[in-house]
């Protein structure tokens, strides 16, 4: 039996990267899957089609940070699969500068995008999980949140932000039988990575104990543990998928 089967999975930035890895890997393992993206209709769409043979897909143009957008988009997902078992928090942006020349413009969207983001949904959420008696939230973190970095603190702040609120939130819910758990990747290989250099990437890998980057498959592999019923006894926790980068 496929481990998300009859589930229904709420995925935010859903058309590239790690998060279109959690939406593929999501498919595969019988979920249905409600995603979100905010640019690209045509990669919306090819998504849709390429996976819609396999399950039932959908795909909502929303703001997560925009907390009435937010709401609209549980309500749409309720209205078109009737339930939202999963909520995974994944949509994320960088603007990295020293702090000497951070703007306050910086500092305020990665804030709204990272951090708002994640309050607004889990807020919009929380009513039908806690009328179901049953869900799991999967916050999107970053090991730049546990340990911070040079150039981000904009992005290291929200992050770290992501991890406090996932859990208090577990805290909160845990009696409802909801649970809210955080996943942190490290160097995770996507389309924003190539366009790195092969010397910077590979001194990357060199620095992980496990020598390579990360995959979005191996992020969304840890999604699925936390989404399923094999992870019903974990809350409130962090699980880092960084080949042991903070080891």
């Amino acid at each position: 039996m496929k481990l998300l089967e009859g589930k229904v999975a709420l995925i935010t930035g859903g058309t590239r990267g790690i998060g279109k890895g959690i939406v593929e890997v999501f498919a595969a393992q019988g979920a249905k899957v409600a995603f979100t993206y905010a640019g690209s209709v045509e990669k919306a769409q090819e998504l849709e089609k390429s996976l819609s043979s396999v399950t039932q897909i959908k795909g909502y143009q929303s703001d997560a940070s925009d907390h009435e957008a937010a709401q609209k988009l549980v309500d749409d997902v309720m209205a078109e699969f009737g339930k939202i078992d999963i909520l995974i928090n994944n949509a994320g942006i960088t603007r990295d500068n020293l702090m000497l020349r951070m703007s306050k413009e910086d500092w305020d969207t990665i804030i709204k995008v990272n951090l708002d983001s994640v309050f607004n949904l889990t807020k919009a959420v929380i009513k039908p999980m806690m009328k179901a008696r049953s869900g799991s939230i999967i916050n999107m973190t970053s090991v730049v949140g546990v340990k911070g970095n040079a150039g981000q603190a904009n992005y290291a702040a929200s992050k770290a932000g992501v991890i406090g609120f996932t859990k208090s939130v577990a805290l909160e819910l845990g009696s409802r039988n909801i649970r809210c758990n955080a996943i942190a990747p490290g160097f995770i290989e996507t389309e924003m990575t190539a366009v790195l250099d092969e010397k910077t990437v590979q001194g990357w890998r060199d620095a992980i104990p496990l020598k390579r980057g990360g995959t979005p498959e191996d992020v969304a592999n840890a999604c699925v543990f936390f989404g399923s019923e094999m992870s019903a006894y974990v809350t409130g926790q962090v699980m880092n998928v960084d080949g042991g980068m903070l080891t």
